[in-house]
């Protein structure tokens, strides 16, 4: 019975289920961090990221052919030295310029709430427009201190407060690097000093801060020429040395009194690897910032010290190669930003700040940090002309008023003058009836000459031939013509075109002369004889027409008798 029973199947190998568990273990045990890159359109942010994230740098592109994303998405695994072992995972967003189209997407992919114990801000500031600098980080840093406010959970407000108290407690542990090994013991028996004037003033959130100021090779470019050169700094270049280097300290000199406040770091970059590599290991290193100490777990009368960083920051600083500028958080000071040029107040400039910060532009009680940088760095930007006035025309009756009032009193600007009869005394105005001098006008005048000489000419051919057929009847009808044509008035157009129309009343007599000028009345005679010579034509052709027919009945009677008297 027992033999005939199936085996049951062999159980599953412990050690592929260990395994599976390890490895969705250690996936979920990897830190995730992230750095948002703040920064205006071609002011490097592209090279940064990839020297973040250890991929190729882009080609370069040419700036109109340039295609930005609202925002921008990389991330890479942070591998250790022996690329054996995935460390972290290295999330890198970034967004196309500060226009709040852009901005506005951030905290929907970045939440503060979740994010904010893990992430890092990183200003990028360009070398070639140095001008700018005051404005782009004011721009951006009240952004950062807008994005920490969040939704204002409580869950929030306990997250800014740890990270408040790390980055406080990382300016406070700050030792410079060194080369000799460090010491084993986790605590230090030395006093902890509180922070220096001006530093951490700002930045509640505690949120780790580096600016970077890229293409810092074009800061000494050589040249003499105002206003030239690709970096468009050549209107305070004057080579190297001198008024420009004065100028190149202050301007550091301000960002570190700014930094100082928000306990930022400053770093200067180039195409150069070193100085990229050096700013990828910072940023891990801020990102990997242990939490505060706590007090309790230190002896009576020691320090407790803070925990290990797995990203130690190696690096110097280095306040003097303009090119290649370290000042990591917790080094910086008052005194050290005094050191570097003579006659710089950090006071003066961390309250023209504030006042920036808090009243108007147009307050002139107070210092202003943008108007005092403006003053170190004039801009030499290449701003574009500027719109002309805007004209707004006149209504068109007005217009038209106006300048009918004003040719209204000056009688020579009639067009019709250059026609006017000049010994016509009255003054004929711009607008109205036309006067009688429209009669004499040269085309008409020699018009109604040849049409007389015509008419003339073709009444006289015609009594010729009336008369040569019939001397009686030619002379009888002389005599009628005569006779109708004493009776005769000036027809006016409209009459003269309607002879025909025998139904049509004839209008009255139009008059169209002035009594005291001798031009009109020879118009009118000219006139009178035109239509004289027509209607003479007229009866002389209705009279030839009888003549012509009066023999025809003539001859018929006396052929029909001839007829009768023959038969």
């Amino acid at each position: 019975m027992e033999n005939s029973r199936p085996s049951s199947p062999d159980a599953p190998p412990q050690d592929l289920w260990s395994s599976i568990l390890d490895s969705v273990s250690s996936s979920r045990s990897i830190p995730s961090k992230q750095v948002i890159v703040l920064g205006e359109p071609s002011s490097g942010k592209s090279t940064l990221v990839s020297a973040l994230l250890q991929k190729p740098p882009p080609e370069e592109v040419k700036e109109e052919q340039r295609t930005d994303f609202a925002l921008g998405y990389d991330w890479a695994d942070v591998r250790d030295d022996a690329d054996e072992d995935t460390l972290a995972r290295l999330s890198v967003y970034t967004v196309p310029s500060s226009a709040p189209a852009y901005t506005s997407l951030l905290p929907y992919f970045v939440p503060p709430r979740t994010s904010l114990p893990h992430t890092l801000v990183m200003v990028v500031l360009d070398w070639t427009r140095p001008w700018a600098f005051i404005q782009e980080l004011e721009t951006w840093l009240q952004w950062v201190e807008k994005w920490v406010k969040g939704d204002g959970s409580r869950e929030l407000d306990i997250a800014k407060e740890e990270n408040r108290e790390r980055l406080q407690a990382h300016w406070q542990y700050y030792a410079e690097p060194s080369s000799e090994p460090l010491p084993a013991t986790s605590t230090v028996s030395t006093t902890l000093l509180p922070l220096g004037p001006g530093t951490l003033t700002h930045n509640s959130a505690g949120v780790p801060i580096v600016v970077v100021c890229t293409k810092a090779d074009l800061i000494d470019e050589g040249n003499d020429i105002i206003g030239s050169g690709p970096s468009g700094m050549g209107g305070m270049v004057k080579g190297k040395g001198g008024e420009w280097e004065e100028r190149t300290d202050s301007i550091m000199q301000v960002l570190r009194t700014i930094c100082l406040k928000y306990g930022a770091g400053l770093f200067y970059t180039t195409p150069q690897p070193t100085t990229l590599q050096a700013l990828r290991q910072y940023a891990l290193h801020m990102l990997f910032m242990p939490p505060a100490p706590s007090p309790a777990a230190a002896a009576p009368g020691e320090v407790a010290a803070p925990g290990r960083n797995p990203f130690p920051f190696q690096q110097k600083p280095n306040a003097l190669d303009r090119d290649r500028i370290v000042i990591p958080a917790g080094w910086d000071s008052w005194g050290k930003i005094a050191v570097l040029r003579e006659g710089f107040d950090a006071k003066l400039w961390g309250e023209a700040w504030e006042n920036d910060l808090d009243a108007p532009e147009d307050d002139t009680s107070d210092p202003h940090a943008k108007k005092l940088y403006a003053s170190l760095v004039p801009d030499l930007s290449r701003k574009p002309p500027p719109l002309p006035p805007l004209n707004n025309p006149t209504p068109e009756q007005i217009f038209l008023a106006k300048n009918y009032d004003e040719n209204a009193k000056k009688p020579d600007r009639d067009p019709r003058g250059a026609f006017r009869n000049p010994n016509e005394t009255a003054a004929a105005g711009i607008v109205g009836p036309m006067g009688s001098s429209s009669f004499n006008l040269p085309n008409v005048e020699r018009a109604l000459t040849e049409m007389e000489s015509v008419a003339g000419a073709a009444a006289v051919n015609a009594l010729n031939v009336s008369t040569a057929r019939d001397p009686a009847r030619g002379l009888s009808s002389r005599a009628g013509g005569r006779a109708a044509n004493a009776g005769l008035s000036i027809p006016t157009g409209g009459a003269a075109l309607g002879l025909g129309r025998s139904a049509a009343p004839s209008p009255a007599p139009m008059s169209a002369t002035t009594p005291n000028s001798a031009d009109d009345q020879s118009q009118h005679q000219a006139l009178k004889a035109f239509f004289d010579n027509l209607i003479n034509k007229r009866s002389t052709r209705v009279d030839d027409k009888s003549a012509a027919a009066s023999p025809a009945t003539a001859k018929s009677p006396e052929a029909e008798n001839g007829a009768d008297e023959g038969s």
